[in-house]
């Protein structure tokens, strides 16, 4: 039987207010506009067209007044290739969800023929329209900016998306046309970073759990380069799922723009509450994916082992037991991790998934009152007393939470450096087994006592 996709609505709603969309063609400055916006550097900027493929979201706080800003892919509308009409199915998108344009154009090239067209598609639109004339730095292309009168779209308004001239201006005028904001904020909201290696269905992943095409999805690896943030609502709970790179070994990481990326990919996960990590279930578990999930602990992040493209294997619950024991075989550092076994495709198995996700992100918050604490590692340490080191024995007096997401125990002893890594470990599955943090990093740090 095949499970329902959980219901959720990624849209506008669910983020910071109304929503503004920059389109244009390629490499006029859209990603640097979009990072001024946002005061950040949320998009990906290079001097290559097509560096955005996918909607990217983020929240401007001007003058009092919140709005969603989104950064498009260059509109080409004369290419032909399955990738670029992907692109200007999520450029139309955007524009069909947002209330105001911004139309970048490049004050260097004047008006091109592609102007135009894009121009022709937003005039059949009812919707306000800002026109932008990027890289307008000297005073002769401000006054060179008239040419782009004859686009049909009214004043075109000369910005430096690079050095912030006008940009301000821009703003003024954006917050008067948008609707005023009614949503509520991300804040609180549980964060969920899809990773894993390239082309193993992370994109259609989260276009499944969405209910929408929310981006792109193709069988080119490396087709997301952003980390991209999706606000929406999972059984009345706040959740932002945000889809990444495909992170390659490292000696296979191109430079520039897929290094960027794979860093991106990284850096949300430093951010994220908890990772969903796609294994490839007809391929098994590789090196890679172990690398990965290693990223993912680094960052004491939380973690969810993802079994994709299981329509691929199907079978009973004994194909089941097998793909997860020579996944506990391969990963035995991830003892701890939950398993999932779902069909991105399919959209199969999606509703176990986003709970067990929300286990995970609530056991990550968990705090345990100090005297239990105290109670429980006492009676561990007269069952398995710490080993001697020479004539030495490890003696722990005292141990406090000190932090939650991670949880963060604090062990006071007569000697830290008398810690074995093994005892360590000992302890560490004494917290789980009383207290689960299933798919939760602990961290445990040993103090002589007196020390701060």
């Amino acid at each position: 039987m095949t499970a329902r996709a959980p219901q959720s609505r990624a849209s506008a709603e669910a983020g910071a207010g109304p929503v503004a969309a920059i389109v244009g063609r390629p490499n006029v400055g859209k990603s640097a506009l979009f990072n001024r916006m946002v005061r950040g550097r949320v998009a990906l900027v290079e001097d290559i067209p097509g560096t955005t493929r996918d909607r990217l979201y983020g929240n401007v706080e001007w003058r009092g007044r919140l709005f969603r800003l989104v950064d498009t892919g260059g509109l080409d509308l004369e290419a032909r290739t399955s990738l670029s009409a992907l692109v200007r199915q999520q450029v139309q998108a955007a524009v069909d969800e947002a209330q105001a344009i911004l139309f970048v154009v490049d004050s260097s090239e004047g008006v091109t023929a592609a102007d135009m067209e894009v121009a022709d598609v937003l005039r059949r639109t009812a919707k306000p329209v800002l026109m932008l004339a990027n890289k307008a730095e000297s005073r002769t292309r401000q006054e060179g900016t008239v040419e782009f009168y004859e686009l049909g779209l009214g004043e075109p308004l000369p910005v430096s998306a690079h050095h912030g001239t006008g940009v301000a201006d821009v703003m003024d005028l954006l917050i008067d046309i948008l609707p005023p904001a009614t949503a509520r904020e991300e804040a609180g909201a549980l964060r969920i970073a899809i990773v894993g290696r390239p082309n193993v269905g992370k994109s259609l992943l989260l276009n499944a759990i969405l209910g929408e095409e929310r981006v792109i999805v193709s069988e080119v690896p490396g087709t997301t380069r952003d980390s991209i943030d999706t606000p929406f609502e999972y059984e009345g709970q706040r959740l932002v799922l945000v889809d990444t790179a495909g992170i390659r070994r490292r000696g296979r990481i191109e430079s520039g723009l897929e290094r960027h990326a794979v860093l991106r990919a990284r850096r949300a996960v430093e951010r994220a509450d908890v990772a969903l990590l796609l294994l490839e279930a007809p391929q098994g578990v590789t090196a890679q994916d172990a690398h990965i999930a290693g990223y993912v602990t680094e960052a004491f992040c939380g973690l969810v082992m993802v079994a994709n493209k299981w329509d691929l294997v199907g079978g009973d619950g004994s194909n089941r037991r097998e793909f997860e024991r020579f996944a506990r075989q391969r990963l035995r550092f991830l003892s701890w991790v939950p398993l999932c076994f779902v069909s991105a495709k399919e959209r199969t198995g999606l509703p176990a998934l986003l709970e067990q996700a929300l286990r995970v992100g609530e056991g990550r918050c968990r705090r345990i009152p100090t005297a239990e604490l105290n109670a429980l590692v006492q009676r561990a340490v007269a069952e398995k007393p710490p080993p001697t080191s020479g004539s030495r024995r490890l003696k722990l007096f005292y141990v406090t939470q000190t932090e939650a997401a991670p949880p963060t125990f604090v062990f006071f002893a007569n000697d830290a450096s008398l810690v074995h890594f093994s005892y360590q470990r000992h302890l560490e599955r004494v917290l789980r087994k009383a207290y689960g943090f299933q798919g939760t990093p602990l961290r445990l740090i040993f103090r002589t006592r007196g020390e701060r």
